[in-house]
C-alpha cells in the first residue's frame, strides 16, 4: 500500500503517537429528527455509529478524561485528538458548537479536533467556525459518503446527493480543512465494480483521506430486518479483502487510509461474525496487501 496509514500521518503531523478520544456531542441527525427522515440510515444503530464513544454525561472535559482512561495504558506520553463521533456533529446552532469544540481543544495534550458529520449539515456559518478553530489546532471533518451509486444511496436513505458531497469537500478544502470520507464495502446489491467506482469518486473529489467500512448487521437496525428475511447477504473475509485491495488501488498516493475495516459493538453484532475478531482480521488484510 503506497498510501500512509492514519498512524503514520498523525505521527508525521504532530511528531508523536496520537490517539482519538471518541466523544458524544449530544446531537442527532436530519435523518432522525424528521427533517429528512425518522429512522436514520438503514444500517445505523440507535447510537448513531457511536458505539465506542463516551456517553453524554457531565461536561466535555469529564468525557475527555474518561476517554483518556480507556487508552492510557497504550498512550504513554502521546497526544490526543478530540473526536466527535456519534450522529451528525455539526447539526446544531453555531453557538452551541463553538462552546463545545473550544472546550474540547482547550487542554494542551489535545492537538486537534475531528468532527464526523454529513455534507448537508455544513452551512457557511459552521464552516466559518471550523475554519476559525483550524487556525488554532488542526481540524479534520469526516463525511459519511458510503457510496457513489445514487440508487444505493437512496436505498440506504442517505438523504443527500453526490453533488452535495462534492460541494462540501470543495468548501472545506478551500479553507484548508482536512477531509476524510467514509465508504462501505458490501452494501446490498452492490458489485465489486460499484465499490471500485466509489473509491475512485472519493479520490477524485479531493478528499484527503478515506475510511473503509465492512457492511455489518447490527440488532435493532432496519437492515437487520431485511437480513433476517434473507434479503441481504454479507461478505466473507476473503471477499471483503479482495474488494478492499482493488479500492485502495484507485486512491491517489497522497491520500491517507484512516481505516481498513469497521467493526460494530460485539453485543449487537449479528453478521458477519468474523468481523468481531479485529486483530485477526487486520492481520489477514495486511498480509494480503
Amino acid at each position: 500500500m503506497k498510501q500512509k496509514t492514519a498512524s503514520e500521518h498523525f505521527r508525521e503531523k504532530f511528531g508523536c503517537k496520537v490517539y482519538k478520544l471518541s466523544l458524544d456531542g449530544g446531537m442527532t441527525c436530519p435523518n432522525r429528527d424528521g427533517t429528512k427522515g425518522t429512522g436514520g440510515c438503514i444500517y445505523c444503530s440507535a447510537s448513531g455509529s457511536g458505539e465506542f464513544a463516551e456517553k453524554l454525561c457531565g461536561d466535555i472535559a469529564f468525557q475527555i478524561e474518561k476517554a483518556k482512561q480507556r487508552v492510557k495504558a497504550k498512550n504513554k506520553g502521546g497526544k490526543y485528538i478530540a473526536y466527535f463521533q456519534s450522529f451528525s456533529n455539526t447539526y446544531a446552532p453555531k453557538e452551541y458548537l463553538k462552546k463545545l469544540f473550544y472546550s474540547a481543544i482547550e487542554a494542551e495534550d489535545i492537538v486537534g479536533l475531528s468532527v464526523a458529520t454529513r455534507p448537508d449539515c455544513l452551512p457557511d456559518e459552521i464552516i466559518d467556525l471550523l475554519d476559525e478553530i483550524n487556525r488554532l489546532k488542526p481540524v479534520i471533518v469526516e463525511l459519511g459518503f458510503q457510496t457513489s451509486n445514487e440508487a444505493t444511496a437512496e436505498y440506504i436513505r442517505r438523504g443527500y446527493s453526490n453533488n452535495e458531497f462534492l460541494s462540501a469537500v470543495g468548501r472545506l478544502k478551500s479553507r484548508g480543512i482536512e477531509v476524510v470520507a467514509h465508504m462501505i464495502i458490501g452494501l446490498p446489491d452492490e458489485t465489486r465494480e460499484d465499490a471500485i467506482r466509489t473509491a475512485r469518486f472519493i479520490s477524485e473529489s479531493g478528499a484527503d483521506g478515506i475510511k473503509f467500512h465492512l457492511l455489518h448487521i447490527l440488532k435493532g437496525t432496519d437492515l437487520f430486518k431485511e437480513y433476517a428475511e434473507g434479503r441481504v447477504k454479507v461478505l466473507s473475509l476473503e471477499e471483503y479483502t479482495g474488494i478492499l485491495i482493488d479500492c485502495i488501488a484507485e486512491l491517489r498516493e497522497d491520500m491517507v487510509v484512516h481505516r481498513l475495516t469497521g467493526d460494530g459493538a460485539k453485543r449487537g453484532l449479528v453478521a458477519p461474525l468474523w468481523s468481531a475478531d479485529k486483530k485477526r482480521v487486520l492481520n489477514y488484510i495486511m498480509k494480503r496487501i
